[in-house]
């Protein structure tokens, strides 16, 4: 990403909100999310009360006009040349910036030889704004193109990116910035740090990685989490007859096997460690750190040798401060952390969890020399913690109240048949109402993610934000450890229909997806 400009950062007034209603955007075309003709009656995208919901955000008057081309890209990756999928011709897509209460107007024209969408992930908006194929709007077609406009609900750092099939595994995914109209924050520079395990182009693509996956296991009694691994830039395969998939892959950390799939590069804002990209800054200045993990396969644990780092927000949502080491960031998460600057070169480093290789940016004040990647740690101990293990900041803990609807979801699954679902049930798209989990506005919903397989999972709900426990965090995205369980609460105000997946987009791809389904 683009460094951003300096601010100065303190409380500023919010002027100009209202929570007038304005024209509803047009309703996006929803043929293959029909509601089905049995069962109960379910609140469809298409709803007017979805509308309604849209017309009670606050509005600030301003609108936020971007426009997406999605196409084929030439780029270079470790200096190696290649062809992907991104947006605007580039490897890094546009960073959008708004203030919350705006309304963000995108026009996507999808210049693929495939259909498209764009997920807006972490934010609460309309439901048929909300770019997943065949739940909320139609696949957009090749040379066909799209129009996405809502509001703006909460600040937080966000992103975006496609929901088709294997096409965030490109680079089909950007940040979204959503200011805080009332900043308590204090800081003079912000720099969005988008992180990325990249393969595309390099050693195959993602369909090929998700065709080897799918066959499983080749040999039986294989122990997935045990093997060794043989040499790679950033992680064992298996050579026998295997490409893509990675053996010996484990973090003691996320409870045991710690990745899928093997990786040359890892990318930070679109560049190896080679080419690393520098923010220059004074020292004593304060930076906060925007951290979103675009990685398919990949945690990433993020720090500064010998500098704690001061962790501010998780998903978006402000957190009781914590200084930390690292801190490790799923497939999905995003994590907000302040630092102050020192004199001469400072690493960012993100270092791929139970896998090798590293990812790396630094902050300069112009003086000292930019040390090697070679020789910089290949550890970050101390207090090393994740998103769900924070606590929220008093001002948007949930107020306690008894469940009125309790769901379990199972993580099901394996690597022998790499067959992930939930409850058992593998997710088909062209079937999204097969067992769903049904709720109803104004419900309070507790939700235990009871995980009954050997591997962590990331997972994401859309359209809402759920807290971590009783005064856990607030957040979107939250590790479940294998044979653990994560007991999250939300409050069911955003009609529609919306889906929970693994965000391991090898999972998700094979299964581990469902939909909460609003109810009338």
């Amino acid at each position: 990403m683009n460094n951003q400009p300096d601010h100065n950062l303190g409380r500023r007034r919010f002027l100009g909100l209202s929570v007038a209603a304005t024209a509803a955007a047009a309703l996006a075309a929803c043929t293959n999310s029909t509601a089905p003709a049995t069962g109960p009656v379910r609140v469809m995208p298409t709803d007017p009360v979805v509308a309604d919901y849209e017309a009670r955000r606050a509005f600030t008057g301003k609108t936020v006009a971007q426009t997406l081309d999605a196409a084929s890209v030439e780029a270079t990756v470790a200096g190696k040349p290649v062809t992907t999928w991104g947006y605007n011709g580039n490897l890094t897509a546009p960073a959008l910036r708004a203030t919350a209460g705006d309304r963000l107007q995108v026009t996507l024209a999808n210049n693929l030889k495939d259909p498209t969408g764009i997920h807006w992930h972490g934010l609460a908006l309309r439901n048929d704004q909300d770019g997943v194929q065949h739940v909320t709007q139609d696949p957009i077609a090749a040379g066909a193109g799209f129009n996405y406009d809502f509001r703006l609900a909460h600040p937080g750092t966000y992103w975006y990116h496609s929901h088709m099939d294997m096409q965030r595994e490109r680079a089909l995914y950007g940040a979204l910035i959503v200011e805080d109209p009332q900043e308590p924050l204090a800081y003079d520079k912000d720099w969005v740090i988008v992180l990325d395990d990249w393969m595309d182009g390099i050693t195959g693509t993602p369909d090929d990685v998700l065709k080897e996956l799918s066959g499983g296991m080749s040999m039986s009694g294989m122990d997935h989490g045990s093997m060794g691994s043989s040499p790679a830039p950033s992680g064992g395969s298996m050579s026998m007859g295997m490409k893509h998939m990675l053996m010996g892959s484990r973090s003691d950390f996320l409870g045991g096997d710690a990745g899928d799939v093997s990786y040359p590069f890892h990318l930070f804002n679109s560049k190896a460690p080679d080419e690393a990209e520098v923010l220059a800054a004074t020292a004593g200045q304060v930076i906060r750190l925007r951290i979103i993990n675009a990685a398919g396969d990949t945690a990433y644990r993020v720090g500064i040798p010998g500098q704690k780092l001061t962790l501010s927000h998780t998903d978006g949502f402000p957190v009781q401060h914590q200084d930390v080491d690292a801190v490790v960031v799923g497939m999905g998460e995003r994590i907000d952390a302040l630092l102050t600057v020192g004199e001469g070169f400072t690493p960012v480093m993100a270092l791929p969890e139970g896998k090798t290789g590293k990812a790396l940016g630094f902050i300069s004040t112009g003086t000292g020399k930019k040390p090697l990647p070679a020789v910089l740690p290949g550890k970050l101990e101390g207090t090393v913690v994740d998103g769900g293990q924070l606590k929220a900041d008093p001002t948007v803990t949930l107020a306690a109240k008894t469940p009125d609807r309790i769901h379990e979801l199972k993580l099901t699954g394996g690597m022998d048949k790499y067959d992930w679902g939930i409850n058992g049930h593998r997710f088909d798209m062209s079937k999204p109402f097969e067992q769903t989990f049904d709720i109803r506005a104004g419900e309070r919903v507790e939700v235990n993610f009871v995980n009954d397989t050997d591997m962590w999972h990331p997972m994401h709900l859309h359209g809402h934000t759920f807290q971590v426990g009783a005064g856990g965090a607030r957040k979107d995205t939250v590790i479940v450890r294998p044979k653990q369980t994560v007991t999250v609460i939300f409050d069911a105000d955003n009609p529609g229909q919306w889906l929970a997946h693994c965000h391991n987009a090898y999972h998700a791809e094979r299964g581990m997806m469902a939909l909460f389904s609003y109810i009338k």
